[in-house]
Parts: structure tokens; sequence; C-alpha cells
């Protein structure tokens, strides 16, 4: 099978950057009467362009069947709603975001950021594909037109006389299969003396930490902030400003405006982490090259430890159904023998079974119950907080487990 072409720069791809082997969408719940149905598994082989270096998986399925009903809601997460409205305080001082601006959000999930914007009398909007999420953030004010965003859609709404002076897009940029059409549509959007940010995981923490996770079928691009840099320039877009945060195990938060704007000028941040880059090598193919390695022993490390405690006669159960979890659980060909239930706050997941593992989600509290001697956090990026929230497992001696970067036992 080819590997196909790169989606910013179109040179056939052939570099392997790691090979997860044969994984179903990440994001593909099964109802507990289709636990003996075929579901459907596609490679998840991530490659790195040897061209431009943007690190990728192909796409098999349309953003219609995998986002028009969609089963993540951003406001579950109390850090990251937290994550959220310090953004939103920062950049309305910031930049003096008032009644007389607006804000776009592009991928606005149930309204989990625009809600600050809101409550600050900011005339907002949203863009958001998946129907019964944005019903949510409709409930709650926020008007949000239900597509996916690109030039059709942009040039609509420039039509329609929606000029923002802030676009936002959180942890969309790698989701999109056509690259080129969304930054394009970005700009097309945007007030000619607006600003967009963007926020995406960082390549550099993905292979520093190991966090092979982060690759799913949904998750179509991994980028390096020289990467990104291009991308956004080819399309006449300048990079005037770069965070780095701690979010989904670390990320980074860019600062754009149109590359003909006259406050422009980028900060001493972005030559800064420009520089890091190259010196680390991104910008040169054996970079990638020694990647794969780091995930194969994470997987004997996890397997070990879920098969020694299982025969020592311990309790393992899981806390989390993130899209991370069922390309780790999957990848290591973990199931229900080993790990007999995961529990989610979230009620949407509840009574469904986790893709390709078919591992029963459950209410928080049926963990409390259970009393497991050892409890595996998926969504690794959330330990502190999911740690806080399950702290009475250590009334019975019960400690967490977290694979990512390596195994570590937290009693």
């Amino acid at each position: 099978m080819s590997a196909g072409a790169c989606r910013f720069c179109n040179q056939p791809l052939s570099e392997t950057f790691v090979d997860l082997g044969m994984s179903p969408l990440s994001n593909a719940f099964l109802q507990p009467d289709r636990a003996t149905a075929m579901e459907k598994y596609y490679p998840l082989h991530a490659y790195v362009c040897g061209e431009c270096h943007l690190v990728q998986v192909a796409a098999f399925e349309s953003p219609e069947r995998i986002f028009s009903d969609y089963l993540y809601f951003s406001s579950y997460a109390e850090s990251w709603l937290r994550h959220a409205e310090t953004y939103a305080v920062s950049m309305i001082a910031r930049y003096g975001l008032g009644p007389s601006s607006e804000v776009i959000e592009i991928a606005s999930n149930d309204g989990y950021l625009l809600q600050f914007f809101h409550r600050a009398q900011i005339p907002v909007f949203g863009i958001e594909p998946a129907a019964n999420v944005a019903a949510v953030a409709i409930a709650k004010g926020i008007p949000t037109e239900i597509a996916f965003f690109g030039r059709a859609t942009a040039e609509r709404l420039r039509a329609a006389g929606h000029t923002p002076d802030l676009i936002i897009a959180n942890n969309v940029l790698a989701h999109v299969p056509d690259l080129n059409d969304f930054v394009a549509a970005l700009k097309i959007l945007l007030a000619p003396a607006g600003l967009i940010t963007v926020e995406f995981p960082h390549l550099e923490r993905l292979i520093a930490e190991n966090q092979f996770d982060t690759i799913y079928h949904e998750h179509l691009s991994y980028f390096s902030f020289l990467v990104v840099e291009r991308i956004f320039a080819h399309h006449g877009l300048a990079v005037f400003d770069v965070e780095e945060l701690p979010t989904h195990g670390g990320s980074l938060r860019i600062y754009v405006r149109h590359a003909n704007h006259a406050a422009a000028a980028a900060s001493p941040a972005v030559a800064a982490l420009r520089q890091r880059e190259i010196d680390a090598g991104f910008n040169v193919a054996k970079t990638y090259r020694h990647f794969a390695a780091k995930v194969i022993d994470t997987k004997r490390a996890l397997l070990e430890f879920l098969v020694g405690a299982r025969r020592a006669g311990k309790k393992i159960l899981a806390y989390g159904a993130p899209a991370k979890g069922n390309t780790l659980l999957n990848y290591c060909g973990v199931r229900s023998d080993l790990i007999p239930f995961t529990v989610d706050r979230s009620p949407h997941k509840q009574g469904l079974l986790l893709p390709g593992s078919l591992i029963p989600i459950r209410h928080p509290d049926c963990l409390l119950e259970a009393k497991p001697d050892y409890v595996l956090i998926l969504p690794w990026n959330l330990r502190d907080e999911i740690m806080e929230q399950m702290a009475a497992i250590r009334a019975w001696g019960g400690a967490f487990v977290v694979p990512i970067p390596t195994l570590q036992i937290l009693p």
C-alpha cells in the first residue's frame, strides 16, 4: 500500500516515524449490543515528510463520519476549563477586547471557551461540526454554526458580515485532512488587523516524552514549530509570538496575523524556539528515526506490569476513555482479561465499550466500589486532576499507574 503524499507539500511519503499496527478509530465507541459486530481496522502508521518534515498519518475516514456525532465534550475536564478561562481573561486584557469586538472559535465544542468571552459581553460565534456537541453550546447561549471549517465556510461567513478580531483554533489543526484549505480559510475570515491563536500538541514534547499514544487516526498531523511556521507563511500569515503550554502533555500556542500587517514583527520567543528546533535537528530526517524503539519498550513494560499484577492476584482497573488510551490499549493488545472496565466522568461515554479492546466504560463510582489495587490512568495528561478526584483509593492501599513517558506506580 502506498504511503501517499504529504498533506502540506504534496511530496511522496516514505520515511516511517512509527508503525502502531492496525487499529479501529479511537473514538468509535460501541454500544454493548454491538460487541460481536465486525469493527473496521486501519493501519496506524505515522510517516515524516522528507521535504517539509511534517509528521502525519493517512486519512482513512471522512471528517463527516468521525466528527458529525462526537463523544468528546471539553467541559468535563476541570483543568481544561481553567485553562480556557485563564486564556480568555488574558486575551481580553492584552488586546482590549470588548462589546464592539467579535471572537470566533473553530471547533468550538460545547462552548467551553467562548462562554468566558460571552460572560464578558463580547460577541462570540462558534463553528462546530458535531451537531450533538454544538447543541450543548447553543443551550448555553453560544451562537454556533454546525459546519466544517474551510475556504467555503470562511467565504460564506465573511459574506454574512463576520469580521473577527480574534479567531481561536484549539486542538483542531491536527485533525484537519486538508491543511492548506484550513489555513487559507483562516486568512480569508480574519479581519485586516485581526489576530489568530492556535493551540496544538508540540511534536518536540511527543518525541521527548514518548507520547506515542497521542497518535491516532483522527489526529492526522503532528507539528514542530518549524513546520507550522512554514505552513502559515505559505498562506500569507505570520507567526509573531509563541507560548509553550503544559496542556495535552506539552503544547504550543501561536499568535498569527496577516503577514503584511504593520504589527506582525515577531517576538524573541519565535526566534528562540525556531533556533532550538533547528539545533535539535527537527529540520533533518534522521532525528525522527529512533522514536519507534522507545515505543516498543513502553509496550513491553506495560504488558509485563499488567500480566505480573494479574498473576499476583491484583485487581487492575482504568480511569478514562480518551482517544490516546485507545491507541495505547490496542497497540499493546490489552483487553478486558487484564482490565475488566474503565470509568469516565462523561455520561456520554458511560455504558459504551472502548473500540478494539471492548473494555466497558462505567461511572467513576464503580471504580470506588470495586476497590482496585491499581488504577491505570489513560488520560495521563490529567493525572494530577484524576489522582485528586480518586484520592479515596489510597484508603485501601490502592495505587495509580501512569504509562507515559515510562511506566510509573504512584502510591
